[in-house]
């Protein structure tokens, strides 16, 4: 999630009075555009994610579970998508990526931030509670807090009917990348392999935007991440030039998830170690106990739940062809 001050605007300040619709969607999903009539009366509920975030994907299960549940006591849930990664911006990618994940409410795709800026929002996932006046009412940023955010959203709907709805609580079954984080053994932080963000690289003489061999250390302390093999450092993603290239991180969490792509080298394997060993019980949902997988799009890759033993680990990556795109680890 990224961290900074968001500033609260009026939500029918987001509203062209020409179009009477959300201004600077280039274009919507799952919905036609939407406009100040049709949402009139009604409470709205803003939430801004991107595809690959794990913070957004640990939300959704609270957030599909309150589309569903409070839909006809005039409940309107609209996913706001401003990409983080340049590959975010690309409409079929977000479209591939609202099938693949299940998204069924209506969705304005923000490729140029307008909706973005227009709340001054800085955080994924963001979530504004607009009342059937038009009005922020509350706001909740990143993760957590679901049982205050739905007592908001009930405050809103009793204000247009009371009693319309069960008050109690969702409990949304999650699994995969959307299951929980075991707050409690996550130690590693979100780490990004593009050098405008890296940090914590063990691989020595890092250049950017330049092809170069790198070396990765037999020993890495925790949270340093290494590069084996030919690549690139460019703004966004480590871009390997070489087919074999490996990338090692020292982690320390339950889960271990990859924001990777095929980049210009298309569909290809790669395979996983946990400790130089294959990870077994311990592998995530994109790879099998054999650590291996596929690489078929640019999205966040789940590869490691480790079952029992939650320590300091040394996760390795292998590429089978050159062209793949790697751009950040996050931990859960």
């Amino acid at each position: 999630m990224t961290v900074a001050g968001a500033a609260l605007v009026d939500w029918r300040g987001l509203m062209s009075n020409d179009e009477s619709r959300l201004d600077g969607a280039t274009t919507w999903l799952n919905s036609p555009p939407l406009s100040s009539a049709s949402l009139r009366g009604k409470v709205v509920l803003i939430d801004f994610w991107t595809y690959s975030c794990i913070n957004w994907r640990r939300e959704f299960p609270y957030v599909r579970a309150w589309a569903a549940k409070y839909k006809d006591a005039g409940l309107v849930v609209i996913g706001v998508h401003s990409p983080e990664f340049a590959f975010e911006r690309s409409l079929d990618n977000v479209r591939s990526a609202v099938k693949d994940i299940g998204v069924t409410y209506p969705v304005a795709v923000d490729s140029d931030h307008a909706i973005w800026r227009a709340f001054g929002n800085a955080y994924w996932p963001a979530l504004y509670f607009i009342d059937s006046m038009g009005r922020i009412r509350h706001s909740q940023f990143g993760e957590g807090n679901y049982d205050k955010s739905e007592r908001a959203i009930q405050r809103l709907l009793g204000e247009i009917s009371p009693a319309t709805f069960d008050t109690g609580l969702v409990t949304p079954v999650a699994s995969g990348a959307e299951a929980p984080a075991d707050w409690a053994n996550l130690k590693s932080p979100e780490t990004y392999a593009g050098y405008a963000r890296s940090t914590n690289l063990a691989s020595g003489g890092a250049v950017a935007n330049r092809r170069r061999s790198y070396d990765a250390p037999a020993r890495l302390r925790l949270n340093q991440w290494a590069l084996a093999g030919d690549w690139t450092l460019r703004e966004e993603a480590a871009v390997l030039e070489k087919e074999g290239g490996r990338i090692a991180y020292c982690f320390h969490a339950r889960d271990l998830h990859l924001v990777m792509g095929p980049g210009t080298g298309g569909h290809g394997s790669f395979r996983i170690t946990i400790d130089g060993r294959t990870p077994g019980a311990d592998h995530g949902v994109d790879v099998d106990a054999q650590g291996r997988g596929t690489l078929d799009a640019p999205r966040m890759y789940q590869l490691v739940r480790v079952a029992q033993r939650i320590g300091d680990r040394r996760f390795e990556i292998e590429f089978e062809k050159p062209g793949a795109e790697v751009f950040s680890f996050t931990f859960g």
